[in-house]
């Protein structure tokens, strides 16, 4: 059960700290192949050992360039990629990271048509299976999988509500519930994905 303190500190939260990082770098997250890749650019940044703000940084150069699209990045030669990186200031992880978003376009390509629904589809729209689905993509680990689902809970309606352990001891570090029922509560919605990255950010 939650109380009316919790949800104060919920609201306070949601209010400083909650934009999900597609919604930061100005991606305008839809059910569509180009949105939905877009955040899977993002995450592939997102998941190496560095900072949000420059992962964040890294994928607005990308796709300033017009990365958009699997096709785009796979067309994109090699150093292109790198030097989009390195303008976002992504530059400890500019040239494998530029080797992996080649490789993950082409195999979304080859395997999904570039497209992510299917993906989740052919997983049976089933969290884990989606999860270890998306860790077959070239740069895309368990964490890489859990920030995915994490945001994309927002497009996606059968993902919700979505909570990862990373999320979970976000909230248990600032004294709040853990529990998806708790946080779902707290929220005041199935859609967690403003309050997950709300509690990864004040905790950070």
């Amino acid at each position: 059960m939650t109380g009316t303190t919790d949800r104060k500190r919920v609201n306070e939260l949601l209010e400083e700290h909650g934009i999900t990082y597609a919604a930061q770098v100005g991606i305008r997250l839809r059910d569509k192949p180009a949105p939905l890749y877009q955040l899977l650019v993002l995450v592939t940044l997102l998941s190496k050992p560095i900072s949000a703000d420059l992962a964040v940084a890294g994928t607005r150069e990308l796709l300033g360039a017009g990365y958009r699209t699997p096709r785009r990045m796979n067309a994109a030669t090699w150093q292109h990629r790198v030097d989009a990186l390195t303008r976002g200031h992504y530059r400890r992880y500019d040239e494998s990271t530029a080797t992996r978003l080649g490789e993950a376009a082409q195999w979304l390509l080859d395997n999904h048509r570039g497209d992510l629904r299917r993906l989740a589809q052919d997983a049976g729209q089933e969290p884990h299976r989606v999860a270890e689905a998306l860790q077959q993509i070239p740069g895309i680990g368990p964490t890489g999988a859990h920030i995915y689902l994490r945001e994309a809970q927002a497009v996606w309606p059968w993902l919700r509500p979505y909570v990862d352990e990373k999320v979970r001891d976000a909230a248990r570090g600032l004294d709040l519930p853990s529990s998806t029922r708790a946080l779902r509560d707290l929220a005041g919605t199935d859609d967690l994905s403003r309050l997950g990255a709300a509690l990864i950010r004040a905790a950070a």
